[in-house]
């Protein structure tokens, strides 16, 4: 069966970072499955990311195709669309394709686990990006960036915008992604210092712009004096001050907004004084730095590196750097 014309699967359309991972050894459990070069030449790679729509994910999907097409592999673009029944119906189909490895935005910290282990148990080996699950030993890479900093630096920055003081809300993203409660939790333990900032009240929008124009509309009905939005992410954070401006108010005078991500759409804003700042994930060099791993395990047997688990750290972006930002890195 041709791979591009498999029914209902909806195909796709940095900066220099410190990777918190070691050198030289081999990772995964024993049961990992074990490469034979001669069978993975040209072989077929999967890239399975969650929604394409979302600039994020659409970048994160064609940096691994472009990277693995350049390593000489075969490969296509699905989405799961954050639906671990989707997901599911995906990794059997690379199962059933032969896929040699997979590389994979999980849909879902705890949901992801049985189809990562079915795919191991398939002997395709499993790489996954952006997102994590909750055990180790079953995907050979988990790379990540570095949440707790990013967000940590983009509250700190929030607060002295905002003067140390005032009230303001915070848009949640999707509680079953690891990287929602991680940023949540790196923002209230960096603001905790600020006492005279007060949190109204925290809203999940699940990444999503319609959804944080929504919740944003909700918050505001809720709380008309609000000074400021902390966002999860960029799309929640422009549906903010999309809502703001719905509103009759000015994002960026009457109420400031932060971001975390680093999309185009973001440095936008930020350069129209809409957005006061944005985290930037290096999702272009980590994308890239799975798939050297992918290969080299393929090819070689071993990652490169000695831990599964890796992160690579985040880089605020402001009025101050814009200049220099490309497309989710940072010149």
């Amino acid at each position: 069966m041709n791979r591009k014309l498999i029914t209902g699967i909806v195909a796709g359309s940095v900066l220099a970072v410190t990777a918190a991972c070691g050198g030289g050894g081999d990772t995964g459990s024993d049961d990992a499955p074990n490469p034979d070069p001669e069978a993975v030449e040209g072989g077929y790679v999967p890239v399975i990311s969650v929604e394409l729509a979302n600039p994020y994910w659409d970048t994160e999907a064609e940096t691994a195709r472009t990277a693995l097409e350049g390593l000489g592999y075969e490969t296509d673009v699905f989405q799961h669309e954050n639906d671990p029944q989707r997901q599911n119906e995906l990794i059997d189909t690379a199962v059933s394709q032969d896929a040699v490895a997979i590389v994979l935005d999980p849909a879902g910290a705890d949901e992801s686990i049985g189809a990562v282990q079915r795919a191991t148990d398939a002997d395709i080996p499993v790489f996954l990006i952006n997102a994590e699950i909750n055990e180790e030993g079953i995907a050979l890479s988990q790379i990540v960036a570095n949440n707790a900093q990013g967000a940590a630096a983009g509250a700190q920055y929030f607060a002295e915008r905002m003067g140390g003081e005032g009230t303001y809300v915070e848009l949640y993203g999707n509680p079953t992604d690891n990287n929602a409660p991680v940023r949540s939790t790196a923002y209230e333990e960096t603001l905790a210092q600020y006492t005279d900032m007060e949190l109204l009240q925290r809203e999940t929008a699940n990444w999503s712009r319609e959804e944080g124009y929504q919740a944003m509309q909700n918050l505001l009905t809720a709380h008309p004096d609000i000074d400021g939005v902390l966002s999860g992410n960029d799309e929640m954070a422009l549906g903010a001050i999309a809502a703001i401006e719905s509103a009759g108010l000015t994002p960026g005078e009457d109420i400031l907004v932060m971001g975390f991500d680093g999309s185009p759409d973001a440095v936008a804003a930020i350069e129209e004084g809409k957005l006061l700042g944005t985290v930037l994930q290096p999702i272009v060099s980590a994308t890239e730095m799975l798939v050297e791993q992918l290969h080299t395990y393929l090819t070689e047997g071993e990652t490169g590196t000695d831990q599964e688990k890796q992160a690579v750290d985040c880089v605020l972006i402001t009025p101050d750097n814009i200049d220099r930002y490309t497309t989710f890195a940072l010149e």
